[in-house]
């Protein structure tokens, strides 16, 4: 058994002997948008400090815990916080807590996040369906060893983010009046902005928006199977798009002034998946 296994199993016994709670839909919650998870019908809360070998994340804003409740009844496992590779962690540390949703039975996972606009259509405050994925600058989670209790040696990356739930959430939108953008997130490492060099080329590579998570988490998620979709927040305009500088607190600030509209679309996303 490979060490990245062994440490999953690890970690997921040290979870089962603190709680019995079998979620259906996993949620990851970006950076400015983690108190949705203070809004559900929560049953029990798990700091990754309290779980055996789990990476913890050092960003502000970011709480650290497991949040596990209800949404309209359904049962859902919600990180509120999450690790980036930026932190330096390795690529299987930032991933390990996406299979761990995955391997507590969730077979769902709705993947969020603040991200720099890139597509000069955009504004601060959109939301961005995301359709498909540029994750080239930073290392697969699939490198190394194959988790053969997982999935397969080389996964079929053609349709990343399902399909049927972008339709759902698209219509969705429409009900709650949300206008909501479709695009292609570019992941890069961080945790520097990029340069307007980068971001010029994100954007002749078909880019929309621009960040430092989400797609290595949607690679592990479907190689063990789970179906996946994503949604960015348009915190701020990127590099040579914006004319300004880039700082952390605008990211808050705009993820902040939005959250209303975040959650009502992201309750009835749990509802209808």
């Amino acid at each position: 058994m490979s060490k990245v296994y062994q440490k999953l199993e690890t970690c997921l016994n040290s979870i089962r002997g603190k709680t019995d709670f079998q979620p259906e839909v996993a949620l990851v919650l970006g950076s400015g948008l983690g108190d949705y998870a203070d809004e559900i019908s929560i049953c029990q809360t798990l700091d990754y400090s309290q779980i055996d070998g789990f990476p913890t994340s050092t960003v502000a804003g970011h709480k650290g815990r497991f949040v596990f409740g209800y949404v309209n009844q359904l049962p859902v496992v919600i990180m509120q916080g999450r690790v980036h590779y930026y932190e330096g962690y390795s690529m299987t540390d930032v991933v390990l807590p996406t299979r761990l949703m995955g391997m507590l039975g969730a077979k769902k996972l709705i993947l969020t996040n603040a991200a720099g606009g890139v597509n000069p259509n955009y504004t601060p405050g959109d939301f961005m369906l995301i359709a498909d994925h540029i994750a080239t600058a930073v290392p697969s989670p699939l490198i190394g060893e194959n988790l053969w209790q997982l999935g397969t040696r080389f996964p079929d990356m053609s349709e990343v983010y399902s399909l049927r739930m972008r339709g759902i959430i698209k219509g969705l939108a429409v009900d709650l009046g949300i206008d909501l953008k479709e695009g292609v997130y570019v992941q890069f490492t961080g945790p520097g902005y990029e340069t307007p060099a980068e971001i010029r080329m994100c954007r002749s590579w078909g880019g929309d928006a621009v960040g430092m998570s989400t797609a290595c988490e949607a690679m592990a998620a479907r190689h063990m199977g789970l179906e996946v979709c994503g949604i960015s927040c348009i915190t701020n305009m990127a590099a040579g798009i914006s004319s300004g500088q880039l700082n952390h607190n605008e990211v808050q600030e705009t993820a902040d002034r939005v959250a209303g509209q975040f959650k009502k679309l992201i309750t009835e996303v749990i509802r209808h998946i």
